[in-house]
């Protein structure tokens, strides 16, 4: 069964490795920045592959240290997103499962553990997240970044810097660079002027967001500190756009993961071992030398236990491991965001090769506000699909939802091509929907029950207002 679901050729590729401990860290500390896009999709960027969007930062970062392709988020908002990857913990198990959450009161973050190892740990950028003593990040504005990584070379530094870009409204950066009538739009978009012009803005901010991981990246070398910096660009979650945020499709849950870290990870190196954000603590810990199976989260899961869910993944970006995780994890709720529906719980699990998803109240219709908005590219979405049956089906497919969902991800990347109802496939996807069980009762996730105690866990007053970026933007920049 392990071969029918992917993992085959990840546990030969693994050896007896796969066990062993990342290794001993380094004698020195390394410093750490963490630079957060918002709402980028895993793809578009030059260095992976993207036909159109232009990115030399993220580029040249990503041809210094190691390029990670199957990095995932669990949840495609931005602040379950952001507090897993802070915690080190689920979003249904640390309590921040729908937008616009706080974690449960007790909860521990990376601020807490990396401050016990010595560091000083600060934030630039968006919070999304709370309550504040869940993330006691020191403050630090665009305009301070130099004195706070030069601060005191004796003490290791953790930056971690969010960008508001790129997401929507899309008025940073300049769209005229991009040509409509040139982009190659991936499938799952529906081809019209409209889309295009989206794209033009979206592909714009990235490409401004570009310049602030250029900006980060001089200010550690202008610190004198690019040597020993563990220097991760994220992705954050996908992009405003059909099939992306707001659903556990790979386009909305996968994010590009870049780490460079000088005379410890091979530049220019690729890895396809899959690993999630929860992962991103636990490494952090062990690269600065501690234990994370002795750290306690503060959040126990449905048997007890108080540790992370994620594990290190030190060994694979020193070179010592092939592979990480078998599965990886998704999970969704509409209650309580902008416009959506009352209550639409998705879940999924994912191999190597195979996804399964679980729209558990899937007789209702999916709604969000890029729905509900007149303002965005969806009415030309519905008024093309009125003559084309090719832009009616990606309609359907994004308002509309089976039970069950399965795909080959081998063959079909973008999945377009539901194989749920496929015999071949019964075998396969009844051993994922156990898996996914199984990950539900850990996390003490009852799905539509938890679905509707969201609201419960939303609270807007420690939410970060997000400013006009045109106005922002000299704000931003560090000086």
């Amino acid at each position: 069964m392990l071969r029918q679901l992917g993992w085959g050729a990840a546990v030969l590729a693994a050896g007896p490795r796969l066990l062993a401990a990342g290794g001993a860290a380094a004698e020195k500390k390394p410093n750490v920045l963490l630079i957060i896009a918002d709402d980028q999709t895993w793809r578009d960027s030059g260095c992976y592959g993207h036909p159109d969007v232009k990115t030399p930062h993220i580029d040249r970062l990503a041809a210094q240290g190691m390029r990670f392709t199957h990095c995932f988020t669990a949840t495609a908002m931005c602040a379950p997103t952001r507090q897993q990857l802070y915690t080190g913990v689920f979003p249904v198990r640390n309590g921040a499962y729908p937008n616009h959450s706080k974690v449960y009161p007790g909860t521990r973050s990376m601020v807490h553990h990396l401050k016990a190892l010595g560091y000083r740990v600060g934030l630039v950028g968006k919070t999304h997240f709370g309550p504040p003593d869940a993330f006691p990040f020191e403050t630090v504005a665009a305009k301070q970044m130099r004195e706070f990584l030069s601060r005191d070379p004796r003490q290791p530094f953790c930056l971690v810097y969010c960008s508001h870009s790129p997401h929507l409204p899309w008025n940073a950066g300049d769209a005229s660079a991009y040509d409509p009538g040139q982009l190659t739009l991936p499938p799952y978009l529906v081809d019209t002027p409209e889309t295009r012009r989206a794209l033009c803005k979206y592909y714009a901010e990235i490409t401004d967001f570009d310049r602030e991981v250029g900006e980060c990246m001089k200010h550690v070398a202008d610190a004198g500190a690019q040597d020993d910096t563990l220097f991760i660009y994220t992705s954050e979650q996908g992009a405003q756009f059909p099939h992306g945020k707001w659903t556990c499709y790979d386009v909305g849950l996968r994010t590009a993961l870049v780490i460079r870290w000088p005379a410890k990870v091979k530049a220019g190196s690729t890895t396809d071992a899959m690993v999630q954000y929860v992962d991103v603590v636990p490494t952090l810990i062990e690269a600065a030398g501690g234990d994370p199976a002795a750290i306690d989260t503060g959040r126990p899961d449905a048997k007890g236990n108080r540790g992370f869910d994620g594990k290190s993944f030190l060994g694979v970006l020193l070179g010592r491991n092939r592979a990480h995780r078998f599965l990886v994890y998704g999970a969704h709720t509409t209650r309580g965001i902008i416009a959506g529906s009352e209550c639409y719980p998705i879940r999924s699990v994912r191999s190597d090769r195979y996804k399964y998803i679980r729209n558990l109240n899937h007789e209702t219709a999916f709604h969000n506000t890029l729905i509900a908005s007149e303002k965005t590219y969806w009415p030309s979405w519905l008024q093309k699909a009125k003559t084309d049956p090719a832009a009616a089906r990606l309609v359907e497919m994004y308002a509309r939802r089976p039970a069950e969902e399965f795909y080959d991800l081998a063959t079909d990347p973008w999945e377009l091509k539901n194989l749920a109802d496929a015999p071949a496939e019964a075998d396969r996807k009844a051993a994922l929907s156990k898996e996914l069980d199984a990950w539900m009762a850990q996390q003490g996730d009852q799905g539509n029950e938890t679905e509707m105690k969201a609201r419960e866990r939303q609270g807007r007053a420690d939410d970060q207002p997000r400013k006009d970026k045109k106005a922002a933007r000299a704000g931003r920049k560090a000086k």
